[in-house]
Protein backbone atom coordinates (compact mmCIF):
# COMPACT_ATOMS: atom_id res chain seq x y z
CA UNK A 1 0.00 0.00 0.00
CA UNK A 2 1.51 3.28 -1.14
CA UNK A 3 -0.02 5.54 1.52
CA UNK A 4 0.65 3.19 4.41
CA UNK A 5 0.91 4.64 7.89
CA UNK A 6 2.18 1.44 9.51
CA UNK A 7 5.57 1.37 11.16
CA UNK A 8 6.56 -1.70 9.13
CA UNK A 9 5.12 -0.03 6.00
CA UNK A 10 3.72 -3.41 4.83
CA UNK A 11 0.91 -4.50 7.11
CA UNK A 12 0.44 -7.97 5.54
CA UNK A 13 1.29 -11.21 7.25
CA UNK A 14 3.64 -13.40 5.17
CA UNK A 15 1.94 -16.60 4.01
CA UNK A 16 2.69 -19.31 1.46
CA UNK A 17 1.98 -18.92 -2.21
CA UNK A 18 -0.24 -21.54 -3.78
CA UNK A 19 1.19 -22.63 -7.17
CA UNK A 20 -1.10 -24.49 -9.56
CA UNK A 21 -0.17 -26.96 -12.31
CA UNK A 22 -1.02 -24.46 -15.00
CA UNK A 23 1.48 -21.99 -13.66
CA UNK A 24 -1.04 -19.87 -11.81
CA UNK A 25 -0.11 -18.56 -8.38
CA UNK A 26 -2.49 -17.59 -5.60
CA UNK A 27 -1.22 -15.34 -2.85
CA UNK A 28 -3.79 -14.01 -0.35
CA UNK A 29 -1.96 -12.61 2.65
CA UNK A 30 -4.02 -11.32 5.63
CA UNK A 31 -3.13 -8.00 7.12
CA UNK A 32 -4.18 -4.89 9.01
CA UNK A 33 -3.66 -1.77 6.92
CA UNK A 34 -3.16 1.69 8.35
CA UNK A 35 -3.30 4.52 5.86
CA UNK A 36 -3.07 8.27 5.95
CA UNK A 37 -6.34 10.10 5.40
CA UNK A 38 -7.14 13.79 5.30
CA UNK A 39 -10.05 14.46 7.66
CA UNK A 40 -12.48 17.27 6.87
CA UNK A 41 -14.38 18.25 10.03
CA UNK A 42 -16.18 21.27 8.62
CA UNK A 43 -19.54 19.59 9.21
CA UNK A 44 -18.59 17.70 12.39
CA UNK A 45 -20.47 15.75 13.75
CA UNK A 46 -22.56 15.60 10.56
CA UNK A 47 -19.59 14.84 8.34
CA UNK A 48 -18.67 12.32 5.64
CA UNK A 49 -15.10 11.15 5.14
CA UNK A 50 -13.41 9.70 2.07
CA UNK A 51 -10.21 7.75 2.69
CA UNK A 52 -8.08 6.44 -0.17
CA UNK A 53 -6.10 3.18 -0.03
CA UNK A 54 -3.71 2.89 -2.94
CA UNK A 55 -2.37 -0.60 -3.76
CA UNK A 56 0.27 -1.42 -6.36
CA UNK A 57 3.57 -3.14 -7.01
CA UNK A 58 6.71 -1.34 -5.93
CA UNK A 59 8.93 -3.63 -8.05
CA UNK A 60 7.11 -4.73 -11.19
CA UNK A 61 5.75 -2.45 -13.87
CA UNK A 62 2.57 -2.89 -15.86
CA UNK A 63 4.26 -5.15 -18.43
CA UNK A 64 5.26 -7.63 -15.75
CA UNK A 65 2.27 -7.40 -13.40
CA UNK A 66 -1.24 -6.53 -14.51
CA UNK A 67 -3.73 -5.44 -11.90
CA UNK A 68 -7.42 -5.75 -12.73
CA UNK A 69 -10.68 -4.96 -10.97
CA UNK A 70 -13.75 -7.04 -10.74
CA UNK A 71 -16.65 -6.17 -12.97
CA UNK A 72 -18.42 -4.44 -10.11
CA UNK A 73 -15.53 -1.95 -9.68
CA UNK A 74 -15.92 -1.79 -5.95
CA UNK A 75 -14.51 -3.48 -2.90
CA UNK A 76 -15.94 -6.61 -1.38
CA UNK A 77 -17.90 -5.71 1.77
CA UNK A 78 -19.57 -9.07 2.32
CA UNK A 79 -17.57 -9.71 5.49
CA UNK A 80 -17.81 -6.14 6.79
CA UNK A 81 -18.58 -5.80 10.49
CA UNK A 82 -20.75 -2.84 11.50
CA UNK A 83 -19.06 -0.03 13.41
CA UNK A 84 -20.75 1.93 16.20
CA UNK A 85 -19.27 5.30 15.21
CA UNK A 86 -19.09 5.11 11.42
CA UNK A 87 -21.50 3.95 8.75
CA UNK A 88 -19.92 2.49 5.62
CA UNK A 89 -21.49 4.10 2.55
CA UNK A 90 -19.46 2.31 -0.09
CA UNK A 91 -16.01 1.25 -1.26
CA UNK A 92 -15.65 2.27 -4.91
CA UNK A 93 -12.40 1.41 -6.66
CA UNK A 94 -10.61 2.56 -9.79
CA UNK A 95 -7.61 1.35 -11.80
CA UNK A 96 -4.92 3.90 -12.49
CA UNK A 97 -2.13 3.65 -15.06
CA UNK A 98 0.74 6.11 -14.66
CA UNK A 99 3.74 6.60 -16.97
CA UNK A 100 6.69 8.42 -15.43
CA UNK A 101 9.22 10.49 -17.38
CA UNK A 102 12.10 8.28 -16.36
CA UNK A 103 10.62 5.05 -17.60
CA UNK A 104 8.61 4.14 -20.70
CA UNK A 105 6.70 1.31 -19.06
CA UNK A 106 3.42 2.01 -17.23
CA UNK A 107 2.92 1.47 -13.53
CA UNK A 108 -0.45 0.24 -12.35
CA UNK A 109 -2.26 0.76 -9.08
CA UNK A 110 -5.74 0.20 -7.75
CA UNK A 111 -7.19 2.82 -5.42
CA UNK A 112 -10.03 1.97 -3.09
CA UNK A 113 -12.04 4.94 -1.80
CA UNK A 114 -13.61 4.12 1.54
CA UNK A 115 -16.67 6.34 2.00
CA UNK A 116 -17.83 6.52 5.59
CA UNK A 117 -20.42 8.63 7.38
CA UNK A 118 -20.33 9.49 11.06
CA UNK A 119 -23.25 8.24 13.13
CA UNK A 120 -24.76 11.39 14.65
CA UNK A 121 -27.17 9.96 17.20
CA UNK A 122 -24.51 9.83 19.93
CA UNK A 123 -23.29 13.36 19.26
CA UNK A 124 -26.81 14.72 18.87
CA UNK A 125 -27.90 13.59 22.34
CA UNK A 126 -24.57 14.28 24.03
CA UNK A 127 -23.62 17.60 22.40
CA UNK A 128 -26.55 19.32 20.71
CA UNK A 129 -29.33 18.55 23.20
CA UNK A 130 -27.35 19.54 26.37
CA UNK A 131 -26.21 22.76 24.69
CA UNK A 132 -29.80 23.64 23.74
CA UNK A 133 -30.95 22.90 27.32
CA UNK A 134 -28.24 25.15 28.77
CA UNK A 135 -29.24 27.91 26.36
CA UNK A 136 -32.89 27.43 27.35
CA UNK A 137 -31.98 27.81 31.03
CA UNK A 138 -30.19 31.06 30.21
CA UNK A 139 -33.27 32.30 28.36
CA UNK A 140 -35.67 31.26 31.13
CA UNK A 141 -33.55 33.24 33.56
CA UNK A 142 -35.20 36.38 32.18
CA UNK A 143 -38.52 35.22 33.63
CA UNK A 144 -37.07 35.24 37.16
CA UNK A 145 -38.11 38.33 39.18
CA UNK A 146 -35.23 40.72 39.98
CA UNK A 147 -36.26 40.86 43.64
CA UNK A 148 -35.57 37.14 44.07
CA UNK A 149 -31.83 37.84 44.34
CA UNK A 150 -30.88 34.80 42.23
CA UNK A 151 -31.17 36.30 38.76
CA UNK A 152 -27.51 37.20 38.30
CA UNK A 153 -26.16 34.12 40.10
CA UNK A 154 -28.24 31.89 37.82
CA UNK A 155 -26.75 33.52 34.70
CA UNK A 156 -23.19 33.20 36.01
CA UNK A 157 -23.78 29.56 36.98
CA UNK A 158 -25.11 28.78 33.51
CA UNK A 159 -22.10 30.50 31.94
CA UNK A 160 -19.71 28.43 34.05
CA UNK A 161 -21.55 25.19 33.28
CA UNK A 162 -21.40 25.96 29.57
CA UNK A 163 -17.67 26.64 29.84
CA UNK A 164 -17.07 23.28 31.54
CA UNK A 165 -19.25 21.59 28.93
CA UNK A 166 -17.19 23.17 26.13
CA UNK A 167 -14.00 21.80 27.70
CA UNK A 168 -15.54 18.34 27.53
CA UNK A 169 -16.57 18.86 23.93
CA UNK A 170 -13.10 20.04 22.92
CA UNK A 171 -11.73 16.62 23.89
CA UNK A 172 -14.16 14.98 21.44
CA UNK A 173 -13.62 17.30 18.50
CA UNK A 174 -10.51 16.47 16.42
CA UNK A 175 -7.70 18.98 16.80
CA UNK A 176 -7.50 21.12 13.67
CA UNK A 177 -7.31 24.76 12.68
CA UNK A 178 -10.60 24.52 10.78
CA UNK A 179 -13.68 25.60 12.69
CA UNK A 180 -16.29 22.82 12.70
CA UNK A 181 -20.00 23.50 12.50
CA UNK A 182 -20.60 22.41 16.07
CA UNK A 183 -17.84 24.75 17.25
CA UNK A 184 -19.52 27.69 15.55
CA UNK A 185 -22.81 26.76 17.19
CA UNK A 186 -21.21 26.51 20.64
CA UNK A 187 -19.55 29.89 20.15
CA UNK A 188 -22.93 31.43 19.30
CA UNK A 189 -24.50 29.90 22.40
CA UNK A 190 -21.58 31.08 24.54
CA UNK A 191 -21.99 34.60 23.16
CA UNK A 192 -25.72 34.47 23.88
CA UNK A 193 -25.22 33.32 27.49
CA UNK A 194 -22.54 35.95 28.11
CA UNK A 195 -24.81 38.63 26.62
CA UNK A 196 -27.64 37.46 28.87
CA UNK A 197 -25.42 37.98 31.92
CA UNK A 198 -24.58 41.51 30.76
CA UNK A 199 -28.22 42.38 30.11
CA UNK A 200 -29.19 40.89 33.48
CA UNK A 201 -26.78 43.31 35.18
CA UNK A 202 -28.40 46.17 33.26
CA UNK A 203 -31.88 44.97 34.26
CA UNK A 204 -30.93 44.80 37.94
CA UNK A 205 -29.40 48.26 37.65
CA UNK A 206 -32.64 49.66 36.27
CA UNK A 207 -34.77 47.82 38.81
CA UNK A 208 -32.95 49.13 41.88
CA UNK A 209 -32.57 52.76 40.82
CA UNK A 210 -34.00 55.42 43.15
CA UNK A 211 -35.43 58.85 42.54
CA UNK A 212 -32.74 60.43 44.72
CA UNK A 213 -29.85 59.01 42.70
CA UNK A 214 -31.04 58.73 39.09
CA UNK A 215 -33.19 60.78 36.80
CA UNK A 216 -34.78 58.91 33.92
CA UNK A 217 -33.58 60.23 30.54
CA UNK A 218 -36.16 61.15 27.99
CA UNK A 219 -35.06 58.45 25.51
CA UNK A 220 -35.41 55.77 28.18
CA UNK A 221 -38.89 57.03 29.01
CA UNK A 222 -39.95 57.07 25.37
CA UNK A 223 -38.49 53.67 24.50
CA UNK A 224 -39.04 51.55 27.61
CA UNK A 225 -42.22 53.15 28.94
CA UNK A 226 -44.12 53.81 25.72
CA UNK A 227 -43.11 52.30 22.40
CA UNK A 228 -41.45 49.01 23.35
CA UNK A 229 -44.28 48.07 25.78
CA UNK A 230 -46.76 48.93 23.02
CA UNK A 231 -44.79 46.77 20.57
CA UNK A 232 -44.59 43.84 23.02
CA UNK A 233 -48.26 44.24 24.05
CA UNK A 234 -47.33 44.94 27.67
CA UNK A 235 -49.41 47.05 30.06
CA UNK A 236 -49.21 48.38 33.59
CA UNK A 237 -51.87 47.57 36.22
CA UNK A 238 -54.87 49.74 35.53
CA UNK A 239 -53.27 51.33 32.48
CA UNK A 240 -53.39 50.04 28.93
CA UNK A 241 -50.63 51.19 26.63
CA UNK A 242 -51.83 51.95 23.13
CA UNK A 243 -50.72 54.23 20.37
CA UNK A 244 -53.49 56.67 21.27
CA UNK A 245 -52.52 56.82 24.95
CA UNK A 246 -48.89 57.39 24.00
CA UNK A 247 -49.80 60.37 21.83
CA UNK A 248 -52.07 61.74 24.58
CA UNK A 249 -49.31 61.40 27.18
CA UNK A 250 -46.90 63.30 24.97
CA UNK A 251 -49.45 66.11 24.44
CA UNK A 252 -50.25 66.28 28.17
CA UNK A 253 -46.56 66.49 28.93
CA UNK A 254 -46.17 69.40 26.55
CA UNK A 255 -49.12 71.16 28.21
CA UNK A 256 -47.64 70.55 31.67
CA UNK A 257 -44.35 72.06 30.60
CA UNK A 258 -46.14 75.13 29.24
CA UNK A 259 -48.21 75.42 32.43
CA UNK A 260 -45.12 75.18 34.63
CA UNK A 261 -43.36 77.86 32.61
CA UNK A 262 -46.40 80.16 32.83
CA UNK A 263 -46.69 79.59 36.58
CA UNK A 264 -43.05 80.39 37.13
CA UNK A 265 -43.45 83.57 35.08
CA UNK A 266 -46.56 84.56 37.09
CA UNK A 267 -44.74 83.94 40.35
CA UNK A 268 -41.94 86.21 39.30
CA UNK A 269 -44.29 88.98 38.24
CA UNK A 270 -46.79 88.93 41.12
CA UNK A 271 -44.41 87.76 43.87
CA UNK A 272 -46.70 84.91 44.91
CA UNK A 273 -44.62 84.19 47.99
CA UNK A 274 -46.63 86.94 49.76
CA UNK A 275 -49.77 86.03 51.68
CA UNK A 276 -53.01 85.86 49.67
CA UNK A 277 -56.22 85.74 51.60
CA UNK A 278 -59.85 85.74 50.42
CA UNK A 279 -61.51 89.11 50.67
CA UNK A 280 -64.56 87.56 52.37
CA UNK A 281 -62.50 86.62 55.43
CA UNK A 282 -61.29 90.13 56.08
CA UNK A 283 -63.47 92.39 58.27
CA UNK A 284 -64.29 95.12 55.70
CA UNK A 285 -66.81 96.74 58.06
CA UNK A 286 -64.06 97.47 60.56
CA UNK A 287 -61.47 98.77 58.11
CA UNK A 288 -61.32 102.51 57.74
CA UNK A 289 -59.07 103.52 54.84
CA UNK A 290 -58.81 107.10 56.15
CA UNK A 291 -57.31 105.92 59.44
CA UNK A 292 -53.52 105.86 59.47
CA UNK A 293 -53.39 102.39 61.07
CA UNK A 294 -55.18 100.92 58.02
CA UNK A 295 -53.22 102.73 55.34
CA UNK A 296 -51.72 99.53 53.90
CA UNK A 297 -51.54 99.09 50.12
CA UNK A 298 -54.19 96.61 49.00
CA UNK A 299 -54.93 95.02 45.66
CA UNK A 300 -58.13 93.19 44.74
CA UNK A 301 -57.13 90.21 42.56
CA UNK A 302 -60.12 88.04 41.65
CA UNK A 303 -61.70 87.79 45.12
CA UNK A 304 -58.30 87.91 46.87
CA UNK A 305 -56.70 90.91 48.50
CA UNK A 306 -52.96 91.13 48.51
CA UNK A 307 -51.90 92.41 51.92
CA UNK A 308 -48.33 93.41 52.37
CA UNK A 309 -48.76 93.66 56.14
CA UNK A 310 -49.43 90.92 58.70
CA UNK A 311 -52.48 89.85 60.64
CA UNK A 312 -51.75 92.04 63.67
CA UNK A 313 -52.23 95.05 61.38
CA UNK A 314 -55.98 94.39 61.40
CA UNK A 315 -58.36 96.08 63.78
CA UNK A 316 -58.15 95.50 67.47
CA UNK A 317 -61.71 94.11 67.48
CA UNK A 318 -60.78 91.27 65.11
CA UNK A 319 -57.59 90.40 66.96
CA UNK A 320 -59.39 90.44 70.27
CA UNK A 321 -61.73 87.63 69.11
CA UNK A 322 -58.82 85.11 69.30
CA UNK A 323 -56.86 84.21 72.41
CA UNK A 324 -53.39 85.65 72.71
CA UNK A 325 -50.85 83.66 70.62
CA UNK A 326 -53.55 81.93 68.56
CA UNK A 327 -52.29 83.38 65.30
CA UNK A 328 -48.80 82.08 65.99
CA UNK A 329 -50.13 78.61 66.83
CA UNK A 330 -52.28 78.54 63.71
CA UNK A 331 -49.37 79.60 61.53
CA UNK A 332 -47.18 76.88 63.07
CA UNK A 333 -49.92 74.28 62.49
CA UNK A 334 -50.31 75.40 58.89
CA UNK A 335 -46.56 75.21 58.43
CA UNK A 336 -46.43 71.65 59.80
CA UNK A 337 -49.37 70.61 57.62
CA UNK A 338 -47.58 72.06 54.61
CA UNK A 339 -44.42 70.15 55.49
CA UNK A 340 -46.40 66.90 55.83
CA UNK A 341 -48.23 67.39 52.56
CA UNK A 342 -44.98 68.26 50.80
CA UNK A 343 -43.41 65.12 52.24
CA UNK A 344 -46.33 62.96 51.10
CA UNK A 345 -46.20 64.57 47.67
CA UNK A 346 -42.44 63.97 47.40
CA UNK A 347 -42.86 60.34 48.48
CA UNK A 348 -45.55 59.81 45.88
CA UNK A 349 -43.38 61.35 43.18
CA UNK A 350 -40.39 59.25 44.27
CA UNK A 351 -42.52 56.10 44.28
CA UNK A 352 -43.82 56.94 40.81
CA UNK A 353 -40.26 57.42 39.50
CA UNK A 354 -39.10 54.16 41.10
CA UNK A 355 -42.09 52.35 39.61
CA UNK A 356 -41.14 53.75 36.22
CA UNK A 357 -37.62 52.36 36.59
CA UNK A 358 -38.99 48.97 37.66
CA UNK A 359 -41.36 48.89 34.71
CA UNK A 360 -38.49 49.81 32.37
CA UNK A 361 -36.49 46.90 33.83
CA UNK A 362 -39.45 44.57 33.28
CA UNK A 363 -39.78 45.76 29.67
CA UNK A 364 -36.06 45.20 29.08
CA UNK A 365 -36.40 41.77 30.69
CA UNK A 366 -39.24 40.83 28.36
CA UNK A 367 -37.39 42.19 25.33
CA UNK A 368 -34.27 40.15 26.14
CA UNK A 369 -36.42 37.05 26.69
CA UNK A 370 -37.91 37.35 23.21
CA UNK A 371 -34.66 38.32 21.46
CA UNK A 372 -32.51 35.59 23.01
CA UNK A 373 -35.21 32.97 22.51
CA UNK A 374 -35.40 33.82 18.83
CA UNK A 375 -31.59 33.83 18.62
CA UNK A 376 -31.34 30.36 20.16
CA UNK A 377 -34.06 28.94 17.90
CA UNK A 378 -32.62 30.52 14.76
CA UNK A 379 -29.07 29.38 15.57
CA UNK A 380 -30.18 25.81 16.28
CA UNK A 381 -32.35 25.59 13.17
CA UNK A 382 -29.61 27.15 11.02
CA UNK A 383 -27.03 24.62 12.21
CA UNK A 384 -29.34 21.67 11.64
CA UNK A 385 -30.43 23.01 8.24
CA UNK A 386 -26.85 23.58 7.10
CA UNK A 387 -25.77 20.06 8.03
CA UNK A 388 -25.68 17.53 5.16
CA UNK A 389 -27.63 15.10 7.33
CA UNK A 390 -28.91 15.19 10.89
CA UNK A 391 -29.77 11.74 12.20
CA UNK A 392 -27.73 8.71 11.15
CA UNK A 393 -28.40 5.63 13.25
Amino acid sequence: MYNSASEAFDGTYPTNVVVKSDGGCSYIPPGIFKSTCKIDITWFPFDDQNCDMKFGSWTYNGFNLDLKLNSEEKGDTSTYILNGEWDLIGVPAKRNEVVYECCPEPYLDITFIIQIRRRTLYYFFNLIVPCVLIASMAVLGFTLPPDSGEKLSLGVTILLSLTIFLNTVSAIIPITSDSPLIGTYFNCIMFMVASSVVTTIMILNYHHRLADTHEMPEWVRVLFLQWIPWLLRMSRPGEKITRKTIMMQNKMKELDLKEKSSKSLLANVLDMDDDFRPSSTLPHSHVHPHHPSHAHPQQNNGGFIRVSGTLPAQSEETSSSFPPGAHRELSLILKEIKIITDKIRDDEESAAIENDWKFAAMVLDRLCLIVFTLFTIVATVAVLAAAPHVIVT
